[in-house]
């Protein structure tokens, strides 16, 4: 050994990419299933469900829509959320509250 140390730049807390989510809003439209993702920080994410066949049922859409925001709480903020849906208000609209439930346990310990 030399009796250098290495010194390293502190590593930069990156804010991830996608906020923390707070409801859905999910549309059926010609083209397929359309989902707006609204986040706490106001963000909103908005896309198709390519994973859901377009004359699929609204089941099948709601579960694959909550089943994509779940994942991106976990994957980018380590958290586990609860989806509910609310009543729909008009046919092939759905709305859903977002709520974390628990904070995942740190992988790295």
């Amino acid at each position: 050994m030399n009796g250098f140390m290495v010194r390293r730049k502190p590593e930069k807390k990156r804010r991830p990419l996608f906020g923390v989510p707070k409801g859905i809003v999910l549309l059926t439209t010609r083209e397929g299933w359309r989902h707006s993702v609204l986040t706490v920080e106001g963000g909103m994410l908005c896309g198709r469900l390519t994973d859901v066949p377009v004359n699929a049922g609204s089941v099948e859409a709601r579960a694959a829509a909550a089943s994509m925001v779940v994942g991106l709480a976990r994957d980018f903020h380590e958290v586990r959320v609860d989806v509910s849906w609310d009543p729909p208000r008009e046919p092939g609209s759905w709305t859903a509250q977002v709520t974390v439930a628990s904070t995942l346990p740190n992988a790295c310990g």
